[in-house]
């Protein structure tokens, strides 16, 4: 059932959901500012500290898929619940873990409980609203998690300086544990649980094999993914887990000048969101072109990091930066409307998820290259490894970049030739001398 206007319940059931996801983006990027102390307390080097975040990502990515089916099957409420406790438990033990191992383990619990939000929020959100404010509500829930991430920043930061590393991972932990309760009261499948669907059984793994192949034979589908592959990684890679070493070692920021800088690839999410949101809706014609400009000024953006004289950008050129790398994540919401537009609705939810991976699978690769460099760099000082650290996400984005436009002009192609047979397609397109002929 389909409400023609939001209730309370609505907002209600949304927003108790949405603060899931933002407690899931806190936790996701609770390793960012904490990663100096990490490599004190683990006694590790910069290639093992990078593992806990590729295998939290990692596990994101790779459960993207069967969240889907979980949703499907088990509904968004217990999904979300289930979410909230792996997320509080898991954080909870990365509080008291002093052995990498362990460490390690509770890394895997958050990303389990990360990766089981963001499809059950999408999911109540087509339950409770009307599709003509669906993207708009989808924009807010992305700008709350955000929000999260804000809060991964110098907040954190002023925490582990006051309570220390386990008061501080125990505190965020139980309250998110505890949250569980409300998730399990509050939210509901349905507006109305008398006419709730009855639940799908899980697909056969065959099935959902095939439904994969179909998903990634559609050219839009593989120009999706490269667009969410190239376009969000550099800022998650920052965000998570390198910015803030970056900021404090290799720029020799104070640690909450540092924070207050990583919040910026937080903040412009929020700023970017909105108007990203607004042109991908209205005008569609418009969305590779602003997806190629971007990754060109990400190119150059990153450039001038590496080879800035002596290593040391000023501060307003950092804050620009961070500010190119920011939007990256709006950008990286093209990607679902090209999955939207140009696949069957069976297929629509499977081809989201092979989107969904490739920029979280991206940032698990630039994270753990940057890790690699960084311990073989080790004897060489802070600001020049860093440097040389830096060219594995440029490398990155080249790759991406040239991968993307050589999507974008098979899928270009696939569009006009559906054009010439004289097909509806959702977003036509003119020839130009450029295009692939068939």
């Amino acid at each position: 059932m389909r409400l023609e206007r939001p209730t309370r319940q609505a907002w209600l059931v949304w927003g108790c959901a949405a603060v899931v996801y933002l407690a899931a983006v806190f936790h996701r990027g609770s390793l960012g500012v904490a990663g100096p102390l990490a490599l004190d307390r683990f006694a590790v080097g910069p290639a093992a500290l990078s593992t806990f975040t590729v295998l939290q990502v990692s596990i994101y990515a790779a459960m993207q898929i069967p969240t889907g089916l979980l949703v499907d099957r088990f509904g968004s409420r217990r999904v979300l619940t289930a979410a909230a406790l792996l997320l509080g438990c898991g954080q909870v033990l990365f509080a008291v873990a002093e052995s990498y191992p362990l460490g390690l383990a509770a890394r895997a619990v958050l990303g389990i409980g990360d990766a089981l939000t963001w499809v059950s929020v999408l999911r109540l959100v087509t339950a409770y609203f009307p599709p003509g404010i669906y993207p708009l509500v989808v924009t807010f829930s992305s700008a709350l998690g955000a929000l999260g991430g804000v809060a991964a920043t110098f907040p954190l930061t002023f925490l582990l300086d006051q309570l220390g590393w386990t008061g501080t991972f125990l505190l965020v932990g139980a309250v998110t544990v505890g949250y569980a309760a409300v998730a399990a009261t509050v939210v509901r499948d349905s507006p109305d649980r008398h006419h709730e669907q009855p639940r799908p059984r899980m697909q056969s793994l065959s099935a959902l094999v095939r439904g994969v192949r179909t998903a990634w034979s559609t050219p839009a589908t593989r120009l999706a993914f490269w667009v969410h592959f190239s376009t969000m990684f550099v800022m998650n890679a920052l965000s998570l887990l390198w910015g803030y070493p970056y900021l404090i070692n290799a720029l020799n920021m104070p640690p909450h000048l540092a924070g207050m800088v990583l919040s910026v690839l937080i903040i412009g999410q929020i700023i970017g969101g909105p108007i990203m949101g607004t042109i991908i809706g209205r005008k569609p014609p418009h969305r590779m072109p602003i997806v190629l400009t971007y990754l060109m000024i990400a190119v150059v953006s990153l450039t001038l990091l590496i080879t800035w004289p002596a290593g040391h950008p000023p501060l307003p050129v950092v804050i620009v930066v961070f500010g190119v790398f920011a939007f990256g994540g709006p950008v990286s919401a093209t990607a679902f409307a090209l999955v939207r537009d140009y696949n069957p609705s069976p297929s629509v939810g499977t081809a989201t998820g092979i989107a969904n991976t490739a920029g979280h699978t991206a940032t698990a690769l630039a994270v753990l290259g940057m890790g690699i460099i960084l311990q073989i760099v080790a004897s060489l000082d802070d600001t020049t490894a860093y440097r040389i650290a830096l060219l594995a996400p440029l490398a990155m984005l080249l790759f991406g970049f040239a991968r993307t436009t050589t999507w974008w002009r098979r899928t270009r192609s696939a569009v006009l030739a559906a054009q010439e047979r004289g097909d509806e397609v959702p977003v036509p397109v003119l020839r130009r001398r450029w295009d692939l002929h068939r």
